[in-house]
């Protein structure tokens, strides 16, 4: 039986090799398996490498809310958003390819934008479009290629055989930057982009070649009115509705997931995490529009007057506490005059004399004290009260108590505070802690500041000095609001209710919040104690350092007071001369429905005032007036009856204008002449008589009872300058009619 063949070496070299081999490949598939496995289940690199590429190719927009308007008791916006619109162009987009197209287009666009933002020409326009297109968009040479003459194998050996196989072919890169480039000179507004998206490439007629940009813009309708109320949140501050209600302004923002179309613009992505923006709320404040555009320039007008450093005006209606305006205006180093800081709620100092109101309302209601009661004044002497001295402002005589409020005698309260009291301090601070005086009155998120209030044990309470100081306004601070506040409770039948600045919250026209009323103490007196207080109220209207503003009127009848404190605070001392002149009134006194309060900070000076009645009469007197002939209900009208009525009063002036006038409205008119000039005279019966004036142009005409137009055009015709004073008709004149006149006198005339 022949032996097997044995393997030579040879051949068990290259089995070897294959088996070392194969055991490689299956190490290698071995590894690479191994590798899968741990990128897929292991490995944060996948992750994190897809999430970048998402984040290439996807992106979430957040979709800003739309902040709630903040607006007046009756509607009007205080402040408000408005989207602003920008178009930004992609000149590298592929719908601008075509050059002939584009130039088409972008020279219609440019003719029609020139029309509607009238900047600059239409030529001005086509050039930067077509410049910025140039920039964005180029063809560029890049090398040459060779590329097949012919197609198809006979072809193509035919033309080998010629040597003309090939073609040299010239290649390009186009380079797009899709940068955006803003195409308008300036944002505008959701109604114009309505009318501008009608036009050219902005109708998408050349595809996909310009994104929208949105910004909600936060405007003030009212420019710098109650400005500092209304407020402001950012960089420049937070303070006022703004700050303070930013959650219920802000809403919710939205959420959309957009994908890249090319740089700087994408699309958005149907479905997935999306939500839609939740507008804000808007808030209806108390405010006034009317009452606080008069406050503000009744309070601006004093201001410049006096030469003050600041000031502010508050109209409070008295049933709910309602603030219906709150200006705050202070001296800016330009010397004007603006909404700088709230002096209403956090301007804390010594309020002076109208906090006799609670020194009155403590020995009236507590001590019993009749308004009879009498003590010397001193006569402006400094008087010794405790162990501190007194003056009043002017001498006075022994005064009772109820002229004592009307004349403001520091005196009077304080001996009666310190008589009535010095025995037990105490039972005088527990009652001004019951008129809530040791704390805030409410608005403490809009910045209104707690009193600095002394009581007994305190380092600020000195004995028989304190209650002394605080028997006539001093030693306890309080802001205008406060102060405000105590007189409301007085005017609404002892019941003090909290300032109110916010009435409601709606989400369009639906209510969706109504603060309530809040009361702080149910009564601060008693009844009779109330009726006393208030008839000592009165009579500073009457009688009293509010009379000159309020004496004459028979219409209405007030009730308040007046304050002249001096200041010392912050390192000032109170000879500086430094001075809070304030006055605080409700009104109609008999059935209340307002209360006002002025307060001005003023340091003496030469041609100025800063007695509070001087300071902050004229703006009480000038609110209280529109107030009242806004309500139409106050005062008597004209009921409608068979009788005639005719007017009582006719002006002079041209005798045809008189005529025609005076034709329509008058039963009868009586003219010696039908042209010239005429004075007038209106009879009982409602006659009009019309007396011609001399035509001599050397003699001073009769122009009283004449229009202003018709006095100077008169007067200027014969050669006089004119200079008036007041408004209405002539009632004096400084040339007697019928004096000789020469050209360039002056003559100065009166109006009421």
């Amino acid at each position: 039986m022949p032996q097997p063949k044995e393997n030579s070496p040879i051949k068990r070299d290259i089995l070897f090799r294959v088996h070392l081999l194969y055991a490689a490949f299956v190490l290698i598939a071995a590894l690479v398996f191994a590798r899968l496995i741990w990128v897929q289940l292991f490995s944060s690199e996948v992750a994190y490498n897809a999430e970048r590429l998402e984040g290439r190719i996807f992106t979430d927009e957040i979709i800003p809310a739309r902040r709630g308007n903040i607006l007046t008791r009756d509607g009007e916006p205080l402040a408000t958003s408005l989207f602003r619109y920008q178009v930004e162009m992609d000149y590298g987009s592929p719908g601008f390819d075509s050059l002939r197209t584009f130039r088409e287009q972008s020279d219609s666009l440019a003719k029609l934008l020139a029309l509607y933002f009238r900047d600059k020409s239409a030529a001005a326009y086509a050039q930067a479009m077509q410049r910025e297109h140039a920039r964005r968009y180029r063809v560029t040479y890049r090398k040459d290629t060779l590329v097949p003459r012919s197609e198809g194998g006979l072809a193509r050996w035919w033309d080998r055989m010629r040597g003309e196989e090939f073609l040299t072919v010239k290649l390009y890169d186009t380079l797009r930057d899709h940068t955006p480039v803003a195409l308008f000179p300036r944002e505008i507004d959701y109604t114009e982009w309505q009318t501008l998206r009608r036009y050219p490439i902005l109708n998408w007629n050349m595809g996909m070649t310009y994104r929208l940009r949105e910004r909600d813009e936060r405007v003030y309708p009212q420019g710098e009115l109650a400005r500092r109320t209304i407020g402001q949140v950012g960089d420049k501050g937070n303070y006022g509705v703004e700050y303070v209600l930013r959650d219920v302004l802000e809403g919710r923002d939205g959420k959309a997931r957009r994908q890249r179309i090319a740089r700087g613009f994408y699309g958005r992505v149907v479905g997935g995490d999306n939500s839609e923006p939740e507008d804000g709320l808007d808030v209806v404040t108390t405010l006034d529009l009317e009452m606080q555009d008069v406050a503000d320039r009744a309070l601006r007008r004093q201001l410049e007057a006096q030469n003050a450093l600041w000031g502010t005006a508050l109209v409070m209606e008295v049933a709910t506490g309602d603030l219906l305006a709150m200006a705050n205006l202070s001296r800016t180093k330009s010397g004007a005059y603006a909404e700088v800081k709230n002096h209403a709620l956090s301007s804390r100092m010594e309020p002076g004399s109208t906090f006799k109101l609670a020194a009155l309302l403590a020995l009236v209601d507590d001590a019993g004290m009749s308004l009879d009661e009498t003590f010397d004044t001193g006569n402006g002497a400094r008087v010794k009260v405790g162990r501190t001295t007194v003056q009043d402002s002017h001498g006075l005589p022994p005064l009772n108590l109820k002229d004592a409020v009307a004349h403001s005698s520091n005196v009077f309260f304080a001996r009666a505070v310190y008589e009535t009291y010095k025995d037990d301090p105490e039972r005088y601070v527990d009652y001004l802690r019951h008129l809530h005086l040791d704390r805030t009155v409410g608005l403490e998120e809009f910045g209104a500041v707690a009193p600095i209030f002394p009581a007994p044990g305190m380092k600020i309470w000195y004995p028989d000095v304190s209650i002394v100081n605080m028997g006539y306004g001093y030693a306890i601070e309080l802001t205008p609001l406060h102060t405000l506040t105590l007189y409301n409770a007085v005017a609404n039948d002892g019941c003090m209710v909290a300032p109110r600045l916010v009435r409601e919250i709606r989400r369009g026209g639906e209510v969706v919040e109504r603060p309530e009323r809040r009361v702080l103490v149910d009564k601060i007196c008693s009844s009779s104690a109330l009726r006393k207080v208030r008839e000592c109220l009165e009579e500073v209207g009457t009688t009293g350092t509010a009379k000159q503003f309020f004496r004459d009127t028979t219409l209405f009848k007030i009730a308040g007071k007046t304050g002249t404190a001096q200041f010392a605070q912050d390192g000032i001392k109170y000879s500086d001369g430094y001075y809070l002149g304030t006055m605080v009134l409700y009104f109609p006194a008999d059935e209340p429905k307002y209360t006002v309060l002025t307060a001005m900070f003023t340091r003496r000076g030469r041609g100025t005032t800063y007695y509070g009645a001087g300071l902050s009469g004229p703006v009480e007197q000038q609110i209280v007036n529109y107030i009242y002939n806004r309500q139409r209900e106050w005062y008597g009208r004209v009921e409608e009856t068979d009788d005639a009525h005719y007017a009582r009063m006719v002006k002079g002036g041209d005798i045809a204008q008189i005529r025609e006038a005076a034709g329509e409205l008058m039963p009868r008119v009586v003219s010696e002449r039908r042209s010239g000039w005429g004075r007038t005279r209106v009879d009982s019966l409602g006659r009009v008589t019309v007396t011609p004036l001399a035509d001599d142009p050397h003699t001073m005409p009769d122009v009283r009872g004449m229009g202003l137009k018709e006095a100077v055009f008169l007067l200027e015709s014969r050669g006089l300058r004119v200079a008036f004073t007041g408004k209405g008709a002539v009632r004096e004149q400084t040339l007697p009619p019928g004096a000789k006149i020469q050209r360039g006198q002056t003559v100065t005339l009166k109006l009421r």
